[in-house]
């Protein structure tokens, strides 16, 4: 049976499972050097001594509570990142020469042995839990800090056998497994630990003095969480795993805490003078203690005393009750299976241990990247660039028919021309200035010669990687030809196929550059006339001047005009979004790196795709809005400057 404690308050800690050592260093130093190389195993020594080292301290088991929790959370990590590394099984070409052995935690005498990472996963989660509980056991309930602590510890080791029940205990279940790594046994505990981290609360809300109703509520949640616990224990395959002991202290706990539910609620029902339904609840609670107690053979005495103790004042306050009743109200007691249930209030909740037992940011074996999560990352860099790819089209596109639709109503140089301004705004006078530093429209022809050059060079480099590729293609196929399965190195396109995928990229990039410098070249010739301005020194002096009475708004100049400069300022405050939009998305991008979690992930990739590339949605919400709100922008400015009067909404 577990530990227990000695004070009146009786809880339960969970004795850890033992294991017997076990060598990791040698058969994974073997299979890193058999299918990767000699110099990758080297690479990997301190982390094949680290694993090695922790392994050998969780065989001890001497650390104090509190390190060895945080050692078992460690190697849990470490054997995620091991997960994906290395295959562990009795297949020939899997590591197939490691054992894990562990003792089942409530039938010492019984052990089981797989050649499978999730049974050392699962026992060592369930140490976790074990550890935690232990914590909890060992704090001054006495003191407010004690009793938090306590709760909290409660609350993790919920977390810990939630987190087994849930995403382990399946994968290392089977006939050569043990009880107490089971689901059902993962559940059973869970709910223990709830409902001892429940009672937790029950003792503060007792030594803060709170109402009856409230303690009441908190007692009868102890009482369910406990009843659960029985429930799953008094079911095979537990049933017949336990030693009796346990099953009555868990099912007399359940009885104490829904007869302490009623107790307190008499306890208000008293002050409410409504005697007849105290007596029923009085009587309810005395006969949940009674019959409990007939099963409590071999509980510890200090539950016993607690159970007694609550008994005798149940039974006191019965014969208070019953007396005024006689003698006084003469009111008719009502059945006791006529009352309606407590309600019940539950103040705990298992802790959410997945983000301390996280190893995506780990740098264990990072230099070793199995196949399956290079072909993952790959896939998944394709949706990533296909998302900001529909997002960047979507932000220059706008941008475009902004341009062309402020083109199509002369804005805004019909507002520059109309008040006969002879300076430029700012931002365009900064842009004549650079193209006239750059050698005005001249400087245009020896910026696209050098763009050509530029792209000549590129185009050299480029066939010659993909000549070393090929060249690395063959050797690997004639090496492939020479020594045969001896070979055990990744085929070239396996390794070089993001490297050709990129290559493939950088062509089309660079044919799509080509045709995009051909159109701007034409451009710059046909407009040659026309950008000769540019040469113009100041060149507000070849800039033409609108004056008023050649622009006629119906006597409402002032106003229009003012409407459509705010509009256009909008307009331009719209276009900036979309600039840091696109800088937000391709920053996020540039930090985008999955491939930790890609090695560390037991679920399916689509799955973990699905989640990562959510990151990405507020941006593209922002995006979707920029688009709604420009438009709505332009019809406002189109309405304006066409009709020569603004609706309510410009």
């Amino acid at each position: 049976m577990a530990a227990m404690t000695a004070t009146i308050n009786v809880m339960l800690a969970i004795h850890g499972k033992k294991t017997t050592p076990i060598d990791l260093y040698k058969p994974l130093r073997h299979y890193i050097a058999q299918h990767y190389s000699e110099r990758e195993a080297q690479d990997a020594e301190e982390d094949l001594q680290a694993v090695q080292h922790m392994r050998t301290d969780i065989e001890r088991a001497s650390d104090a509570l509190e390190a060895r929790r945080d050692l078992l959370q460690q190697y849990f990590r470490a054997l995620s990142v091991m997960e994906s590394r290395f295959p562990i099984s009795n297949e020939k070409e899997h590591v197939n020469t490691l054992y894990f052995t562990w003792y089942d935690a409530f039938k010492p005498g019984k052990k089981a042995t797989q050649q499978n990472i999730h049974f050392e996963k699962a026992a060592i989660a369930f140490n976790l839990g074990a550890v935690q509980s232990q914590i909890a056991l060992a704090a001054d309930r006495s003191s407010p800090n004690g009793l938090k602590q306590a709760c909290n510890s409660f609350q993790f080791a919920a977390g810990a056998f939630s987190f087994l029940r849930d995403n382990i205990s399946m994968k290392a279940s089977g006939s050569s497994s043990t009880v107490d790594i089971s689901v059902e046994c993962a559940g059973m505990l869970e709910r223990l630990m709830l409902a001892q981290a429940q009672e937790c609360f029950y003792e503060k809300v007792l030594v803060d003095n709170k109402p009856s109703s409230l303690c009441s509520k908190v007692a009868k949640q102890v009482g369910l969480y406990y009843e659960e616990a029985y429930a799953a224990l008094i079911l095979p395959p537990l049933n017949q795993h336990f030693d009796r002991t346990w099953i009555a202290h868990v099912q007399l706990k359940a009885a104490q805490f829904h007869a302490e539910a009623c107790y307190r609620v008499a306890l208000q029902l008293h002050d409410q003078e409504n005697v007849a339904e105290e007596i029923a609840r009085l009587k309810a609670a005395g006969n949940m203690l009674s019959e409990a107690k007939k099963s409590g053979k071999g509980v510890v005495g200090p539950l016993l005393d607690a159970v007694s103790k609550l008994e005798a004042n149940i039974n006191r306050n019965l014969d208070r009750a019953v007396k005024e009743n006689d003698r006084v109200y003469l009111m008719r007691i009502p059945p006791v299976e006529s009352l309606p249930s407590l309600p019940a209030a539950s103040l705990v909740k298992s802790a959410a241990v997945g983000e301390l037992l996280d190893a995506s940011k780990e740098k264990m074996f990072a230099g070793l990247v199995p196949d399956s999560s290079a072909k993952a990352l790959s896939k998944y860099t394709e949706m990533l660039d296909e998302v900001i790819r529909v997002q960047a089209e979507k932000l220059q596109q706008e941008s475009e028919i902004a341009r062309v639709k402020l083109r199509e109503m002369n804005l805004p140089d019909s507002l520059l021309s109309l008040e006969g301004s002879t300076s430029l705004p700012e931002h365009i006078r900064d842009e004549v200035e650079a193209v006239q530093i750059d050698g005005g429209p001249a400087g245009f022809e020896a910026e696209m010669r050098q763009l050509k050059d530029l792209r000549r060079v590129n185009e050299e480099l480029l066939v010659q990687t993909e000549e070393i590729l090929e060249e690395e293609a063959r050797e690997d196929a004639q090496v492939r030809t020479q020594f045969g399965t001896r070979w055990t190195r990744p085929q070239s396109s396996t390794l070089t196929k993001s490297l050709h995928d990129r290559a493939n990229g950088f062509a089309a990039n660079l044919k799509q550059a080509a045709e995009s410098d051909a159109r701007i070249g034409r451009t710059i010739r046909d407009n040659a006339p026309l950008m000769a301005i540019l040469n113009a020194r100041p060149i507000e002096a070849s800039l033409p001047t609108l004056g008023r009475p050649i622009l006629s708004l119906n006597q409402n100049e002032d106003a229009i005009v003012g409407t459509l400069r705010q509009k256009l300022a909008e307009l331009e405050m719209l276009g900036s979004e979309r600039a840091g939009l696109e800088d937000m998305l391709k920053d996020m991008k540039r930090k985008d790196n999955i491939l930790p979690k890609l090695m560390t992930t037991s679920g399916s990739y689509e799955d973990l795709f699905k989640k990562e590339l959510a990151k990405y949605d507020p941006v593209c919400a922002e995006v979707a809005h920029n688009v709604e709100a420009q438009e709505r922008l332009i019809q406002q400015i189109k309405d304006c400057s066409h009709s020569g009067t603004c609706a309510p909404e410009c």
